[in-house]
């Protein structure tokens, strides 16, 4: 039987794998912001950049709040999650359409983690956080599809 203990556990690393996510979110969108030369897509990529940010640090709150050591926090700003992990050669090689298949392929990962999570047993608060956070990415993954065919 878990304890409450093993319950919080389980939710900080679930939370500690989505601040990962979102880091690598924010981090893609930047680069793709300042790689692509549309300036619509320029103005919103910074906007999913700095809403990533947010969303980590929401998350990094609720995780703080379940009793995550504080210090876990510069491990999880590690190596970019394998969604983000080509953003940068797909810049340098493909023009804005490599560039827009990148943030969607970081989106679809992202949201697959969100997916993961949501299927674990959630305290109601983080949960609502989550699900509201995977509903945004929802949305950018959309509006990401939509330019692709756009540009085609």
């Amino acid at each position: 039987m878990a304890t409450s203990a093993d319950n919080r556990k389980n939710t900080v690393s679930i939370l500690e794998d989505l601040i990962k996510i979102c880091n690598d979110g924010a981090h893609g969108y930047k680069t793709a912001a300042e790689d692509v030369d549309n300036a619509e897509y320029k103005t919103l990529f910074n906007a999913y950049s700095q809403q990533r940010t947010q969303f980590s640090a929401e998350l990094e709150r609720e995780a703080n709040l379940m009793g995550r050591d504080p210090d876990a926090g510069e491990s999880v700003l590690g190596a970019l999650h394998r969604g983000w992990i080509n953003i940068k050669s797909a810049f340098t090689s493909g023009g804005t359409e490599a560039i827009l298949d990148e943030c969607q392929r970081g989106d679809k990962s992202a949201l697959e983690t969100y997916e993961k999570s949501l299927q674990q047993m959630l305290p109601s608060n983080v949960e609502a956080v989550v699900r509201r956070q995977y509903s945004a990415i929802q949305e950018a993954y959309n509006k990401i599809s939509t330019f692709k065919q756009l540009h085609k």
